[in-house]
């Protein structure tokens, strides 16, 4: 099976942004993981994140991983989540256009969340053209031709026979064995695995970002995946920006018409991140 994660997107998809309003990119909620404690509250957190950015939000990108494991079965989707899910409703019904990526955490989201909820689903990177700026937008995963472990998995996850073979068991047992396998992977113990930006020569996404930088112009790279919060200067013109995560960092970024920004939510006594 063919990664179109490495692949660059040969048609670009414009959008509009209303006058005063501006984008949102988000990643790496991990709703739901096992081995966290604070679940509920990162939840109501992100759904408070949302009331306060909608007056003007006028496209909102989720970039993958906001479930720390979702799988859909024919009539059975995993429970929970129902303060965010609703979010996404009222976005969706306001008029604010919801694109979603799948991320290596939750690649099982199918046609549940675009029907019930609205949004737009992606799969793999795409190349959006938002106020006469070109930009490449996706999870962040897979980019590593090297990994073989990783890309084993990647094809196994992706592979359609398989991701059949795993609808047939009992959802009690499919979503408990998900969790167990969960609780090994990256957020093992709570922690997460990127401690610190390694140098632009050990972040594949930066060197997938130079790679196609060398091809075909963008004014921005927008991923997740890494959990850092990051800027960074590709080229003249050219920025690398990677939305942290909601785990550790409590990171978004938001485009003006004009140019990127870097944030971190606010915080307080009651909510700490």
């Amino acid at each position: 099976m063919r990664n179109r994660n490495r692949e660059i997107p040969q048609q670009e998809t414009e959008l509009t942004l209303p006058e005063g309003k501006k984008v949102y990119f988000l990643s790496d909620a991990h709703l739901g993981a096992p081995v966290l404690s604070d679940n509920r509250e990162r939840e109501r957190r992100l759904v408070r994140w949302m009331d306060a950015i909608r007056p003007d939000c006028g496209i909102l990108f989720l970039l993958g991983d906001i479930f720390d494991f979702w799988f859909e079965y024919k009539r059975v989707v995993p429970k929970g989540y129902v303060r965010f899910l609703s979010k996404l409703c009222e976005f969706a019904d306001a008029g604010i256009p919801v694109h979603f990526f799948t991320g290596n955490h939750d690649i099982w989201v199918f046609d549940y969340l675009p029907e019930e909820c609205g949004v737009v689903l992606h799969t793999h990177n795409e190349a959006f053209r938002i106020g006469g700026k070109r930009f490449l937008i996706g999870h962040g995963d897979a980019l590593n031709p090297r990994d073989r472990g990783y890309m084993f998995l990647y094809r196994m996850f992706h592979n359609r026979f398989l991701q059949a073979c795993f609808r047939r068991l009992h959802p009690d047992f499919g979503i408990w064995l998900a969790q167990k396998w969960s609780s090994h992977s990256r957020l093992e113990n709570g922690r997460i695995e990127a401690d610190a930006f390694r140098g632009e020569e050990q972040e594949e996404i930066v060197r997938f970002c130079r790679g196609v930088l060398a091809r075909q112009p963008f004014d921005y790279f927008v991923f997740g995946h890494r959990h850092w919060p990051s800027d960074l200067a590709l080229a003249p013109g050219s920025r690398y920006i990677n939305t942290g995560d909601w785990v550790t960092h409590c990171t978004y970024a938001d485009f003006d018409g004009v140019t990127m920004h870097l944030f971190t939510e606010k915080r307080n006594h009651e909510n700490p991140c």
